[in-house]
């Protein structure tokens, strides 16, 4: 996964939204205001932050090198997964997808019915 399938991927998801606190170089998902992902390029490799259940953040790392603790993040709770071609897109695709459920997972109940519909 390149970049760009990455940027397609995680603004995709339901209600996911991007934006740029931080300014221009690094892109900010969220869902009903909460984030669950970042994307940036650093030193010309694109890596994304991911939330992650911490057990499974940890075996994530354990398996893939190019998975790493959180930069600049929770490193229990937020993998950074660089791009470097070393991962399926399928593998990263359902890492996008365990962090997005995550959050809306616990989100207020009002707020996910909203979201989901159930």
């Amino acid at each position: 996964m390149d970049f760009l399938s990455a940027q397609k991927y995680l603004s995709g998801k339901p209600q996911a939204r991007e934006n740029f606190p931080f300014g221009p170089e690094v892109a900010v998902y969220k869902v009903c205001h909460k984030m669950f992902a970042t994307l940036t390029v650093e030193s010309g490799l694109p890596r994304v932050n991911l939330k992650c259940d911490p057990d499974e953040a940890l075996a994530l790392r354990d398996k893939y090198p190019a998975v790493q603790p959180g930069h600049h993040m929770n490193k229990k709770h937020w993998n950074t997964v660089y791009l470097d071609g070393s991962i399926n897109s399928a593998d990263i695709e359902r890492m996008i997808d365990n962090s997005y459920d995550l959050v809306v997972n616990n989100l207020p109940t009002d707020e996910r019915v909203k979201l989901l519909g159930k």
